[in-house]
């Protein structure tokens, strides 16, 4: 019998956000059984927590959608520590209000956000640095979200590949209403994915409405039917991404920018992910991503 705990990341209301499993002591689970039990979820990710390589950090821990393993995402990491906080040990071991997680993509550095002693949410700095990449064609990225191209505002950047750990198609459409209508295509997803992933998986699009001044606040949507995630109510690594790349584009040599970004509203899962970009010398130095988190289910695998 193994346990495991769901949370929803990125809200502070139950039955909002994105939903997670987390498996906090995975050691007794075949490394055969992590996607089977990832595809019995069926959430947009699972995540097995595993005592980590080097003793100096908190875990190690490997992320699975309902199709695959994938090397890093936000909402993840947020309700990892999250739960590995609230239950103050990991294996054996006191967990602070400081952690740091062993990922394929690299090291991820995380803090507890506390209200009153009580742990509410986690923060934690993107594990790579910006990476800006191809442009997509409009109509390419128009088609996988069932909008006509002149939906797609390109004056300040064209759609275009931008990751921290995990690419996204990030694309800004003309308003709320072109974001409301937008649908997935999953034929026109597997299309772009050959030409621009040089793979038929794994291409997903972000796409965004700015609605504050400036790009202080966003509204965006997130689809990836390929990876079977139809639309996420949160995506954490998504938004940092998108962050990183539109703080690029501030003509300002150095700043500290705040931005908040909305999703999940048109599934009824409101989110709201903070993230915070630091810029210096003209380039980003780091990339902040955090949330709340409620607590939602706990339970056991039979296997």
């Amino acid at each position: 019998m193994i346990d495991y705990v769901t949370v929803d990341v990125f809200t502070d209301t139950r039955f909002g956000g994105n939903p997670l499993a987390v498996v906090p002591d995975a050691r007794g689970i075949d490394d055969t059984l992590l996607q089977k039990i990832a595809t019995e979820f069926n959430y947009s990710e699972t995540t097995f927590v595993f005592p980590p390589d080097d003793p100096a950090h908190t875990a190690r821990v490997r992320i699975f959608t309902p199709t695959d393993e994938i090397p890093f995402a936000g909402h993840p990491n947020v309700g990892t520590a999250f739960v590995l906080g609230r239950q103050r040990t990991a294996f054996g071991k006191p967990v602070g209000d400081r952690m740091v997680f062993e990922e394929k993509a690299g090291l991820v550095h995380l803090d507890l956000l506390r209200d009153g002693g009580e742990v509410i949410g986690a923060g934690f700095v993107a594990p790579q640095s910006v990476q800006i990449g191809d442009a997509v064609d409009v109509a390419t990225l128009a088609g996988c979200i069932s909008l006509p191209p002149d939906a797609v505002v390109s004056h300040t950047h064209p759609p275009r590949i931008v990751s921290v750990g995990l690419p996204f198609a990030v694309a800004e459409l003309s308003g709320l209403d072109a974001l409301a209508s937008a649908r997935p295509n999953t034929s026109a997803f597997e299309v772009a994915g050959k030409t621009y992933w040089h793979r038929d998986d794994r291409f997903s699009a972000f796409i965004y409405v700015r609605t504050g001044d400036g790009i202080d606040h966003l509204r965006a949507r997130m689809f990836a039917p390929l990876s079977n995630v139809p639309e996420d109510p949160a995506t954490g690594s998504a938004s940092a991404a998108l962050a990183a790349y539109l703080v690029t584009l501030d003509p300002r040599r150095d700043a500290v920018c705040g931005i908040t970004i909305e999703q999940g509203v048109e599934m009824g899962r409101r989110s709201l992910i903070e993230v915070e970009v630091r810029k210096r010398d003209g380039h980003v130095e780091s990339v902040r991503i955090s949330g709340r988190c409620v607590p939602v289910m706990q339970g056991r695998i039979d296997l």
